[in-house]
C-alpha cells in the first residue's frame, strides 16, 4: 500500500509539473499544439518511469548503491577536473566549453558507476586508520563445482527448498561445461549438455538466486579450476558445493567450507539397526559363497547371507550389521524366508 500511495503522489506531481510546463514561456506561443504536446510529454516521461519501476520488481540494493555512489563520486571528480582544466579550456560561455564539460561529466560518471558495479562484491569504505569492510551476514553463498552441476541432484535439493543460499556459478566452470558438451566423446558430450540443462533449470526458477561470477581475480592466474573454486569461495566467504573427493580435501585444508552432496545423500538414507527385518529383491549372487546381493529403493546395497539360491526373488532378511564407506552405506543381513 505505501508503494501504491507513493506512485499516486508521483503521478499527481507529474500532472502538476505538466500543467506548469504547458503554461510556461517555452510551451506557449502562436502554435496551439505546443501546450498539449508539452503536457503529454511530461506525462509520457512520468509513465515511463512508473513502467520501468513496475517492470523491474526485483531490485538489488548493491546495484542501486553502486549507481548512487558512482554518480556522487563521478560528479565530484568532474568538478575537480573542470577546476584543474580551467586554464586550458575555452571560454566558459562558449558552446565548445559546455559540450566538453558535458562529455567529461558523462565519461567520469560512467567510469565510476562501471567500476563500482564490477567490484560491488568487495565494495568497502575506507577512512584513514579505520576500515569498514563488507561483512557477510546470514546465509553464505554456495559456489557450484562442475561435478555437482553435471550430477544434477543440486537442482532437486534446491527445488525442495532445503538450501536457500545464493548460488554462485563461476564463468570458468561454465566454460568447462561448454568444453565437455562440445567433446567428440559421446558420453562426455551427454554429461556436458546435462550440466547446461541443469543450469538453465536453476536459472528459470524464480525462487532460486543464481549469480554468474564472470570476474577474473588476480589470484586466479595460472591456477587450476579446482584451485580457482577454492579461492573464489574464500574471496566470497562462502562454501564449495561438490561431489569431488579431492576438491573436498583441498578445500578443507584451506579452511573453506564444503557441502558434499554424496555425504548429504548418505546422511538422508534410512538407518537400519541390527535385528530389524527388511524385504529386498535379490538381483545377483554375491562374492562370497551363499551370498545374494540386492538394492533398496534409495540405492543402498544389501548383502544377504544364504540368498544366492533366491536370485530374482523378494526375500525377508534380518539385519546383522551396517557398514558405512566412502562409496556409501552397505547393509548385511541373514536370509529368513521368501517374501
Amino acid at each position: 500500500m505505501p508503494l501504491i500511495i507513493l506512485r499516486l503522489v508521483f503521478l499527481m506531481v507529474a500532472i502538476a509539473l505538466g500543467f506548469r510546463f504547458a503554461n510556461s514561456d517555452l510551451a506557449t506561443g502562436e502554435e496551439w499544439w505546443k501546450p498539449i504536446l508539452s503536457f503529454a510529454g511530461v506525462l509520457l516521461v512520468a509513465g515511463g518511469v512508473l513502467a520501468a519501476d513496475i517492470a523491474i520488481s526485483r531490485k538489488r540494493l548493491e546495484i542501486i548503491t553502486a549507481v548512487y555512489f558512482g554518480l556522487i563520486i563521478g560528479l565530484f571528480l568532474t568538478y575537480v577536473l573542470q577546476v584543474a582544466l580551467t586554464p586550458v579550456l575555452p571560454g566558459s560561455n562558449s558552446w565548445l566549453s559546455n559540450w566538453l564539460q558535458l562529455a567529461l561529466a558523462s565519461v567520469v560518471c560512467y567510469s565510476c558507476i562501471s567500476v563500482l558495479l564490477q567490484t560491488k562484491d568487495d565494495f568497502r569504505f575506507i577512512i584513514p586508520y579505520v576500515e569498514f569492510a563488507k561483512q557477510i551476514k546470514g546465509l553464505k553463498p554456495l559456489v557450484l563445482d562442475t561435478s555437482v552441476v553435471i550430477d544434477g541432484r543440486i537442482a532437486d535439493v534446491v527445488e525442495a527448498r532445503i538450501l536457500d543460499n545464493q548460488l554462485v556459478m563461476p564463468q570458468f566452470v561454465i566454460a568447462e561445461l561448454q568444453a565437455i558438451a562440445d567433446s567428440s566423446d559421446k558420453l562426455k558430450r551427454t554429461r556436458g549438455r546435462r550440466g547446461l540443462d541443469i543450469l538453465n533449470r536453476l536459472r528459470n526458477d524464480p525462487q532460486v538466486e543464481l549469480v554468474i561470477f564472470d570476474r577474473d581475480l588476480p589470484e586466479f592466474v595460472n591456477q587450476s579450476v579446482d584451485q580457482k573454486l577454492v579461492l573464489l569461495a574464500k574471496h566470497l566467504e562462502g562454501k564449495v558445493v561438490t561431489n569431488d573427493y579431492n576438491l573436498n580435501k583441498v578445500a578443507k585444508l584451506q579452511n573453506v567450507g564444503v557441502i558434499n552432496l554424496n555425504d548429504l545423500s548418505n546422511a538422508l538414507k534410512q538407518v537400519f539397526l541390527p535385528g530389524e527385518n527388511i524385504v529386498v529383491r535379490i538381483i545377483r549372487p554375491g562374492e562370497e559363497a551363499g551370498q545374494g546381493v540386492g538394492y533398496l529403493e534409495d540405492g543402498t546395497m544389501v548383502v544377504i547371507e544364504g540368498g544366492r539360491d533366491h536370485v530374482g526373488e523378494n526375500v525377508a532378511a534380518t539385519v546383522t550389521s551396517v557398514l558405512q564407506t566412502s562409496a556409501g552405506r552397505m547393509v548385511f543381513g541373514r536370509f529368513d524366508k521368501a517374501a
